[in-house]
């Protein structure tokens, strides 16, 4: 069965739920509820990666994200940190953390790959072309999938060289970072591309902007519209053979999930 990442952001300026898990104990709660309706990994995330997000420091950031990872391991969730910075990734594997999830694939922090390498973790590398402020005008592609695929690539073998086992390795498209629109689809379209790399895949379409601008035809585009729309990608993504789909909604999902893989047999 494919796995499902469900999406704690400790954060105040997530795009979508910004401010809701600010506080430990409600970002605690909502976790285990995540993992009560199916979570197979729950993955928590202190600054924010939506267009035009200001950085926060590795401190603000870990003083947000630990005391929330030590909860949930305490209670037998397995977590993964959702980090650019290798000290808030050495931090949280400390805390209890399993797998590092860099969506810069360790080109934000040039420290990332030695501090994963050393802590043991799985390291799930995302596609990435520059920070949130400024990453669309980086979104210059002639064949998207292939051009995604093979800088996935180089960041296996520079993770390779850094000393991770590709057994640790996790890999991620990068759905909406430096990817405009239909550069999305076109992503989504070419997962064989990038499955055919080896390492499990991960995909997150949760409540992006492309499934609203998908979706809009002078209607609200409602949180509820988003999460169908996730749950849609991420069934159709399970039948492409990825690993795991990272939502907010884990309930939708889970149902979604169950229906393609009937599906499939």
């Amino acid at each position: 069965m494919t796995g499902i990442w469900g999406i704690v952001n400790v954060t105040p300026d997530s795009f979508s739920d910004g401010g809701r898990y600010l506080d430990v104990e409600r970002a605690v709660a909502h976790g285990l509820r995540l993992r009560a309706e199916g979570a197979t990994v729950l993955d928590i995330g202190g600054e924010s990666t939506r267009p035009g997000a200001d950085r926060v420091t590795p401190e603000v950031e870990q003083a947000r994200v630990i005391p929330v990872i030590e909860q949930l391991t305490a209670a037998g969730a397995p977590v993964s940190i959702d980090t650019l910075n290798a000290s808030t990734a050495a931090a949280a594997v400390r805390a209890g953390a399993r797998i590092v999830n860099d969506v810069s694939g360790g080109l934000a922090d040039p420290e990332m790959r030695a501090a994963v390498a050393e802590s043991g973790a799985d390291y799930a590398i995302g596609h990435w072309r520059g920070f949130s402020a400024d990453m669309y005008a980086n979104a210059e592609y002639r064949r998207v999938a292939r051009e995604v695929a093979g800088e996935l690539k180089e960041r296996m073998g520079e993770a390779a060289a850094s000393g991770i086992a590709p057994s640790r390795l996790i890999i991620d498209p990068g759905v909406g970072f430096a990817k405009a629109g239909q550069q999305n689809w076109d992503v989504l379209r070419g997962l064989d591309e990038i499955v055919a790399l080896g390492p499990r895949v991960l995909i997150g379409t949760s409540r992006k902007r492309f499934l609203a601008e998908t979706l809009d035809q002078g209607e609200p585009i409602t949180e509820t519209r988003r999460d169908l729309a996730t749950a849609v990608t991420s069934a159709l993504a399970a039948r492409s053979g990825v690993w795991a789909v990272r939502v907010h909604d884990v309930a939708a999902t889970r149902d979604a999930l169950a229906i393609a893989h009937a599906w499939e047999g």
